[in-house]
């Protein structure tokens, strides 16, 4: 077993306080998995209609707390509003970092409650990340709407992100609970790796050089850091153990490589009726993402033809961009980015030892939307 007590960002920390709906505050006498409602197992829909029924109502009142300019670009971005303002029923996204904590927090013995501010601080941080992410690729639209940025203008989308970065450090901050202090520091060090991963995500698309590894490595951080993060900071809050709090980031950090292999291969070959993206729009933004790299870098006949195709200083056609995706395929990385998908979620699945049974086993349910493209 690793020995997380040595790694600052999982230090053990006292037990936290609830979020804007649970305002008793726990102590350590509660921590026992039988607090949690006897519900059974659910599937990982019925998870993120929970997850969801609990997240939004605190996390409006996040965003409604923002000034007016950020909040009503934040709440375009969320589905709440359009563009004039006006009340909406937009596609707010699966709220899957937030589910991740307050399972986590159940799963170190606590509640989702309690949970409940680390919940809306990752949300409100993947959140920001999205809209600086929309304006980077250029992307026109995200969960079948127009991005914010094509709405408001690049400045003011860029803005408004930064705004949800920092009412999320606000979100922890003010919470009141003993593990406050600490949620921010991990929540901060997510973020810083997620810049970093961000970062050398853009620096491959002028490269011809990346390799397997490096890819690994940036998407690990670009995604991995936040889900690990809020895995963290669910147990945080739940009152784990620093060694809980470790194996159950390293739960959140696989999930969120595996996830982001899934992501990939949606980017290629995903059904814009479900991503809300164009075809193949990862193509045509040239991004280095795992299965082309994996192509890239096979050695193989198609993989030759693909760097042809793809590393040429001219845009990608139409045509162009569908052949790239039949040359990644034949080169076997869609085969592989599925397997090491699924490898990474059973070693993610040997970190949930010792967690609430049940907890654990929404958990893993969770982490089997992944396998299925379903994301």
């Amino acid at each position: 077993m690793p020995a997380w007590k040595d790694d600052p960002a999982v230090m053990a920390c006292d037990h936290g306080a609830p979020g804007h709906r649970a305002p008793e505050r726990r102590v350590p006498e509660h921590r026992a998995p039988h607090r949690r409602p006897d519900r059974g197992v659910r599937s990982a829909a019925g998870i993120l209609r929970w997850s969801r029924d609990l997240l939004d109502p605190a996390l409006r009142d996040a965003v409604e707390a923002m000034p007016d300019g950020a909040r009503r670009i934040a709440a375009f971005h969320l589905g709440w509003r359009d563009e004039l303002g006006r009340p909406a029923d937009g596609a707010a996204g699966k709220a899957i970092r937030p589910a991740l904590a307050m399972l986590a927090a159940e799963a170190a013995g606590g509640t989702a409650a309690a949970a409940l501010p680390a919940a809306v601080a990752v949300e409100l941080a993947h959140n920001f990340s999205l809209l600086h992410d929309d304006v980077m690729d250029g992307d026109p639209t995200r969960r079948h709407r127009p991005t914010a940025w094509t709405v408001f203008g690049t400045d003011a989308a860029i803005l408004a992100g930064d705004a949800l970065l920092a009412a999320a450090y606000e979100v922890l901050a003010e919470d009141g609970s003993p593990a406050a202090a600490q949620a921010v520091r991990v929540l901060a060090r997510a973020v810083l790796d997620l810049v970093e991963g961000q970062s050398a995500d853009l620096a491959f698309e002028s490269r011809t050089d990346v390799t397997l590894d490096e890819c690994l490595a940036m998407a690990g951080r670009k995604t991995g850091a936040l889900m690990g993060a809020a895995c963290a900071l669910g147990a945080l809050y739940g009152g784990a153990t620093a060694a809980e709090t470790g194996r159950l980031r390293a739960f959140g950090e696989r999930f969120g490589l595996a996830f982001q292999l899934a992501d990939d291969l949606l980017g290629i070959w995903g059904d814009p009726a479900v991503t809300g993206k164009p075809v193949h729009s990862d193509l045509h933004n040239r991004k280095k993402s795992l299965p082309v790299v994996a192509a890239l870098t096979s050695g193989t006949p198609a993989g030759a033809e693909l760097a042809g195709l793809y590393l040429r200083d001219e845009p990608l056609t139409t045509a162009d961009a569908a052949r790239a995706a039949v040359l990644i395929e034949s080169a076997g990385a869609r085969t592989w980015a599925t397997a090491h998908a699924a490898a990474l979620l059973t070693e993610a699945g040997t970190r949930l030892t010792g967690a609430a049974p049940e907890a654990a086993a929404e958990l893993r349910a969770l982490a089997g939307l992944v396998t299925r493209h379903d994301l």
